[in-house]
């Protein structure tokens, strides 16, 4: 099977790929820039780049259900966290030498620029990096659910979900050593089969409109450039005619 070339990927990051390994708090600078020259050689290869980063390392209302904060307010605290790591993410790609954008779901101008699709079309077009911050706006979406639906909205040819394990298997790998490791998957195999592929609300949006899926290991060297040109990495899910 030839590889597929994208013209346009969606990057969903989790807000701990920011943080040190195995601290998962705060923003550590190392591997802020580490992260953003893993993103700038994707780019610089003429590959057109979104990223959505998560809040998770900062705030995030499923580890702090205890803090006695009600839900909507803890993810609109969430949602500010998204804009602290993608501000902080165009930084440190700039610094790299790309040109970057954050286009917020926020209103927050002395940081982002609001969130207008054909506006981020054509940054993507002038060819910068632009970095989707603020979720969805909206209380009881995860940045899951965002990247789906930033990746719909800008025509992305792909979502690219980076993880710390190496892909989707039939059980939880940190836990049963010989968990089963899938190379590609349908919608409807990783539905039947119960596989935690993003949250729900994401994973049926995706499947919906048939747009790939390509869950892989970002902490695998090269790995985010050998997902980006179509190479074989992690698991694939997509659409799959019977």
């Amino acid at each position: 099977m030839p590889k597929p070339h994208y013209k346009r990927i969606m990057l969903k990051l989790s807000g701990e790929a920011l943080s040190k390994e195995g601290k998962g708090q705060g923003i550590n600078q190392d591997v802020l820039q580490d992260v953003a020259l893993r993103i700038a050689e994707v780019a610089k290869k003429g590959i057109q780049v979104v990223v959505v980063a998560g809040g998770g390392n900062i705030w995030r209302y499923r580890d702090t259900k205890g803090s006695g904060i009600e839900r909507t307010v803890s993810d609109a605290m969430g949602m500010l966290a998204t804009i602290m790591n993608s501000v902080a993410l165009q930084a440190a790609l700039e610094t790299q030498g790309m040109e970057t954008r954050v286009l917020s779901a926020i209103d927050v101008p002395q940081l982002a620029e609001a969130y207008i699709r054909r506006r981020a079309i054509r940054h993507l077009e002038k060819g910068r990096v632009v970095i989707c911050a603020g979720g969805t706006g909206n209380p009881y979406f995860t940045t899951d659910s965002a990247a789906a639906l930033r990746a719909l909205e800008l025509n992305c040819d792909v979502l690219l979900k980076a993880t710390n394990v190496d892909g989707i298997y039939d059980r939880d790998p940190n836990k049963e050593k010989d968990a089963k490791l899938y190379t590609s998957l349908s919608y409807q195999e990783a539905l039947e089969k119960h596989l935690n592929v993003m949250d729900q609300s994401a994973f049926s949006l995706c499947a919906e409109q048939k747009l790939p899926i390509r869950v892989f290991n970002f902490g695998t060297t090269g790995g985010l450039l050998k997902a980006a040109t179509g190479g074989e990495i992690g698991t694939i899910v997509q659409y799959i005619e019977n």
